[in-house]
């Protein structure tokens, strides 16, 4: 009876999302909605992030999305990354829809709820995600 229960929460939660103003608003958040390779979060002048969504290479490989890092570059493809990123990191608050949390973790990483820099940029995007 317990691994039933189990299964079907598992499959809720792998089927569960936050609405799709989320990815909107983090697209707006980071590039104003521009799309295509737009670079950003520049460190001694060298970009740092890639594309709509501004996806670092760690962030992009801590996904475990198939596909070279350019393809950022791609709205979609970095809507994937960011989704299978946030499953990994996030699983309660992707199954929940809780965008503060998510913001929180896309901005600072997986630990990134829990950082007080990253309260200003969650503000942001649930602005945006009404």
């Amino acid at each position: 009876m317990k691994s039933t229960i189990l299964l079907i929460a598992l499959c809720v939660t792998a089927h569960a999302a936050p609405p799709d103003s989320f990815f909107r608003a983090l697209h707006i958040v980071e590039t104003s909605g521009k799309l295509g390779p737009t670079l950003g979060d520049y460190v001694n002048g060298k970009p740092q992030a890639l594309g709509p969504l501004q996806i670092h290479k760690s962030y992009h490989a801590d996904s475990r999305v198939a596909g070279d890092y350019g393809r950022c570059a791609d709205l979609e493809y970095s809507k994937r990354v960011a989704t299978a990123y946030l499953q990994r990191y996030a699983p309660q608050a992707w199954a929940a829809g809780d965008v503060e949390t998510l913001a929180r973790i896309h901005n600072g990483g997986p630990k990134g709820a829990m950082k007080p820099a990253t309260k200003s940029y969650a503000i942001k995007v649930k602005a945006f995600s009404k």
